[in-house]
């Protein structure tokens, strides 16, 4: 059993450590959605829309196999995907409208 001053020692390298992981995550959200303009480009040239269902059951599929795998909440997983695919979809459209209006 700690004590309390070991349990808010505890507490606060814990929460630390959930920030930097944080940051990471933000980090590569951002990579993630900066890669919105080749896709987007790749998409116009293969006369794509850009909602691509094929790609998100895949997305979906993997999501659901991982979140098995490490045995993770597999709705909070999906929801998290999702998310993501939906922020990537938004910033090719505003990379498409950019590029038909500017």
């Amino acid at each position: 059993m700690v004590d309390r001053a070991e349990a808010l020692k505890i507490l606060q390298e814990s929460r630390n450590k959930i920030d930097g992981i944080d940051e990471k995550i933000i980090s590569l959200i951002i990579k993630r959605t900066s890669l919105a303009r080749d896709i987007v480009n790749a998409k116009i040239v293969l006369g794509m829309d850009i909602e691509d269902k094929k790609r998100e059951g895949y997305i979906q599929y993997k999501t659901k196999r991982i979140a098995e795998q490490k045995q993770i909440d597999e709705n909070y997983l999906k929801k998290i995907m999702k998310i993501l695919t939906d922020l990537n979809k938004k910033e090719q459209k505003k990379i498409l409208g950019r590029e038909i209006n500017g």
